[in-house]
């Protein structure tokens, strides 16, 4: 219960804090948007670039862990999932707030579930991520970076996404390693709090589902 309020209150104020306390709208957002979703990166900080793409591979990762996680959940995890890829942690707090512990995978794999928690889907994503990653790094500048995350709550509030987004998979790592009888693998408890690069290592690595007899619930 403590951990579910926290949830609740993270969410509450991060909420408050992005859409009332952050810097303000700049008016060219709309057309920022547009060229990073067009691929129209000429004259964008590749740090931006690389940032707003990173947040497209986020809510993959989340789908490939809630994929397991959803099944004998009372609420719908692919929905919380699938909203996160429009509005990230913003989504998936309430899930974290309302979901149970949940070690066990009840019944057999669906061919989603098999296509998310299959290791090349992991390497997929870290292969385009290590490109963004390399991108931004390489060609970006941090000076201006910082200049626009001060002044624009676009940029401001999706940095601040990135962090929420690292901060909370650890949260549903100890119960998919148990589900993968990983449990005694402290290794991964700890690259998991590394940003990004510990989820993709974990997606790449970890052990397949132990599937259950039992008929699944959800």
């Amino acid at each position: 219960m403590p951990n579910k309020l926290g949830f609740w209150l993270i969410w509450i104020l991060f909420s408050v804090y992005a859409f009332i306390f952050a810097p303000p709208d700049r008016p060219d957002t709309l057309q920022l948007i547009q060229k990073l979703s067009t691929g129209d990166w000429q004259g964008t900080n590749a740090l931006i670039v690389a940032l707003f793409n990173l947040m497209g591979i986020f809510p993959f990762i989340y789908a490939c862990m809630l994929a397991s996680d959803g099944r004998g959940q009372k609420v719908p995890a692919w929905l919380f999932a699938s909203l996160s890829f429009l509005a990230g942690a913003f989504t998936l707090l309430p899930y974290f707030a309302l979901r149970e512990p949940n070690p066990t995978f009840i019944g057999k794999k669906t061919r989603l579930i098999s296509a998310l928690e299959s290791r090349w889907t992991g390497i997929g994503l870290t292969a385009i991520a290590s490109y963004f990653l390399f991108y931004g790094f390489a060609n970006g500048n941090w000076a201006d970076f910082v200049q626009q995350w001060q002044t624009s709550r676009f940029i401001h509030v999706m940095t601040l996404d990135f962090c929420m987004l690292s901060l909370l998979f650890p949260w549903l790592l100890s119960d998919d390693m148990e589900r993968r009888g990983m449990s005694s693998d402290r290794f991964f408890t700890f690259i998991a709090l590394v940003p990004l690069v510990g989820a993709l290592i974990y997606l790449c690595l970890r052990s397949p589902l132990i599937e259950s007899e039992q008929e699944a619930n959800a």
